[in-house]
C-alpha cells in the first residue's frame, strides 16, 4: 500500500488533471460553439456551472476508473474502510442500513414511477423524461460495468453478500442519478428551490455512499466513481436538451 510521498503525488496528480483538463475542455467546447453553433452561446453561459460539474464528474470517473481497470488499489481505500469500521458503533448500523435501503431498487423504482407520473400529470414532459431516463440509463450502466469489471469486494470483515463486482457502487450510482435528476427538475419548475434541493440531494447521495462503506461492501473509489457517473447522466441529458433547444431557436 502506498503511503507518504507517493500518496501525496497521486492526490496532486488528480487535482492537477482536474485543474488542467476541465478548463481546457470547457474552453475548447466554447470555442467550437462560437464558430460552429452560435445558437448554443446563451445556454453555455447560463449553464456554465452545470457544464463544469459535468466535466469534473467525467474526468474524475475516467481518472480513477483507469486505475481500477489496471488493477491498482488506491492507497486510501483500505485505510478509510478500516477507520470507518472502527468509528461506527452498533446502534448507528441501523441508520446506515436504512440509508442503503433508500438506495435500493425496492425504493428507487417506486419513487421513479411515482415521480414520473406526477410530472406527466403536471404537464412537465421533459422533466418526467429526464427523471425516468436518468434512472434507467443509470441501471443499464451499473449492469454493464459490473458485468465487465471484476473488481473483488472488500473482505476486511464479515459482510452481507451482494450481486456483482465491487466496481462501481450500484446503490450510489442509482441514487446519484435519481437525486441529480430530481434536483434539476425541481430547479426547472421552481428556481427558488435550487439551494434546499441541492443540499438534500447531495446529503442523500453522500449518506448512501457512506452506508456502503460502513457495511464494508465497497471500496471508497467505487463510491466516488459511482457518484460521478450517476450525476453525469442527468446533467448531460439536461445540458444536451437545452443546447438542442437553443440551436433550434437560433435557427
Amino acid at each position: 500500500m502506498q503511503t507518504g510521498l507517493p500518496l501525496l503525488l497521486e492526490v496532486t496528480q488528480l487535482v492537477a488533471t482536474l485543474a488542467l483538463v476541465v478548463p481546457g475542455l470547457h474552453f475548447a467546447f466554447g470555442a467550437y460553439a462560437r464558430h460552429h453553433r452560435p445558437g448554443w452561446s446563451r445556454t453555455l453561459e447560463r449553464r456554465r456551472f452545470a457544464i463544469l460539474l459535468m466535466l469534473v464528474c467525467a474526468v474524475t470517473a475516467i481518472q480513477i476508473g483507469e486505475d481500477v481497470l489496471d488493477g491498482d488499489s488506491h492507497p486510501l481505500d483500505h485505510a478509510i474502510l478500516l477507520f470507518i469500521h472502527r468509528q461506527v458503533s452498533g446502534p448507528m448500523m441501523d441508520f446506515f442500513e436504512l440509508m442503503t435501503l433508500s438506495g435500493s431498487s425496492k425504493v428507487l423504482v417506486p419513487m421513479t414511477v411515482a415521480g414520473t407520473i406526477a410530472l406527466l400529470a403536471a404537464r412537465k414532459r421533459f422533466e418526467a423524461a429526464l427523471l425516468a431516463s436518468s434512472v434507467m440509463l443509470g441501471a443499464l450502466l451499473i449492469y454493464a460495468i459490473k458485468s465487465l469489471v471484476g473488481r473483488p469486494r472488500p473482505q476486511l470483515w464479515e459482510t452481507e453478500t451482494y450481486w456483482g463486482s465491487s466496481f462501481p457502487s450500484g446503490h450510489t450510482l442509482a441514487v446519484a442519478a435519481f437525486a441529480t435528476a430530481a434536483v434539476l427538475c425541481a430547479v426547472r419548475i421552481r428556481p427558488a428551490l435550487r439551494t434546499p434541493a441541492s443540499i438534500i440531494g447531495l446529503t442523500w447521495i453522500a449518506l448512501v455512499g457512506l452506508s456502503r462503506l460502513v457495511l464494508g461492501v465497497h471500496w471508497p473509489t467505487d463510491m466516488l466513481v459511482a457518484a460521478c457517473l450517476g450525476a453525469f447522466i442527468p446533467l448531460a441529458i439536461s445540458v444536451a436538451h437545452e443546447l438542442q433547444v437553443g440551436n433550434r431557436t437560433e435557427g
